[in-house]
């Protein structure tokens, strides 16, 4: 087998320069250019690479996960910067509340859901 020295996760998005903007500008990570994509690095040092892809279609679930110390303050701040939460149909199996917010009653961990400017899903996480 071969010997395995990381990994990294990718999705794609059909405009660079506007995943730049969101990725940087919007939510003030690191970015840098790489091979015709963005490489974005995440609070821990963990990168994600966003390619380019001409005939891009969103991915229908969510590609990348924030974990966040207050929920409440986060989508707060996402707001604040002009990003509006998704809202998925509340079921029994996941009861969202009005904002589109998924909270576990139990274990308290919270969950919201949000795209970025390629339609990919992305979320904040807390609990």
């Amino acid at each position: 087998m071969f010997d395995i020295s990381g990994s990294f996760s990718s999705f794609s998005a059909g405009d660079i320069e506007g995943a730049r903007a969101f990725y940087g500008g919007t939510l003030g990570l690191e970015t840098k250019d790489q091979m015709g994509g963005l490489l974005v690095t995440v609070p821990g040092g963990q990168t994600v690479f966003v390619y380019p892809k001409p005939n891009h279609e969103p991915a229908t679930f969510t590609v990348l996960n924030f974990q966040v110390a207050d929920l409440d303050a986060a989508i707060a701040q996402l707001a604040e910067v002009g990003v509006s939460l998704e809202k998925y149909p509340s079921t029994p199996e996941m009861p969202v509340d009005d904002r589109g917010v998924l909270r576990d009653p139990e274990s308290g961990m919270g969950i919201a859901w949000f795209k970025d400017p390629a339609g990919n899903v992305l979320s904040i996480t807390a609990g």
